[in-house]
């Protein structure tokens, strides 16, 4: 454990003693908080048409009208984000010729995987922390359900782990920290995307891209429900990728 947590505590000083970690969370704030002031905007010219349509006003919700979109573009930027965050993890100590000497360390791979993962994944946690400011905010000035909030952000959590995951992997596969960013938001994309075209094929593959999309597991958080059905999924995905990451350094301990 004390392993562990000097590979964490060296990657998390790598990430706030450079620019990378202030650079990420303010890019993300300032995005997210830009969706967040542009639905609420809208929202408030719907609640103000509201008041001269009886019919308009019985179908504004803060949750549906507000959360639920500012959530979903959330969730866009992560792909964006994740990837520029996770892609230099083991790309850039090939590169740098570190990869090799991180191998003869009395460290187990295990100990290096979770140590490089953990610290990538407490810096997407404090840029989720930083959003709760969106949500806080309509609860001072209103009174949304807690309920679905709370779960979107278990939910966004999940996914954004899911997405880290992802991206150790590949960054763990090559040296070049462009491929594994780019790797990563392709694959992240596809479990985004996927479950599109679920309307366009037959009944059984339907059913299998619902179950494969990303979206579609975490649209029962957006409502306010905790599936244990997705909570699997996420940590599935989450375990995969990174056991995948385990048998890459087991093939580098071979190759040297």
């Amino acid at each position: 454990m004390r392993k562990l947590a000097a590979i964490y505590r060296k990657e998390l000083q790598y990430y706030f003693q450079s620019i990378t970690a202030y650079v990420m969370i303010g890019l993300f704030l300032a995005l997210s908080g830009y969706f967040f002031y542009s639905i609420f905007r809208y929202y408030n010219y719907l609640s103000y048409q509201a008041g001269r349509d009886p019919y308009l006003a019985g179908t504004l919700n803060l949750i549906e009208g507000v959360m639920r979109p500012l959530m979903g573009n959330v969730s866009v930027v992560l792909l964006f984000a994740l990837p520029l965050l996770t892609m230099r993890l083991f790309a850039e100590e090939k590169k740098q010729g570190t990869f090799e000497l991180l191998l003869t360390y009395p460290l187990s791979d295990a100990a290096v995987v979770m140590g490089k993962y953990l610290a990538a994944l407490s810096v997407f946690a404090l840029m989720l922390a930083g959003s709760l400011l969106y949500p806080l905010l309509l609860v001072i000035y209103s009174n949304p359900e807690p309920g679905p909030i709370v779960t979107s952000y278990i939910g966004l959590f999940l996914m954004g782990a899911s997405f880290v995951a992802m991206g150790i992997f590949f960054s763990s596969i090559t040296s070049n920290q462009i491929i594994a960013g780019a790797a990563t938001f392709g694959v992240s994309l596809f479990f985004l995307i996927i479950g599109w075209a679920a309307p366009f094929v037959g009944s059984t593959f339907s059913k299998v891209l619902s179950q494969i999309s990303i979206l579609e597991h975490y649209d029962t958080f957006a409502k306010g429900i905790i599936n244990l059905q997705d909570v699997t999924y996420y940590v599935f995905l989450t375990v995969f990728f990174l056991f995948m990451t385990l048998r890459s350094l087991e093939s580098a301990h071979w190759r040297s």
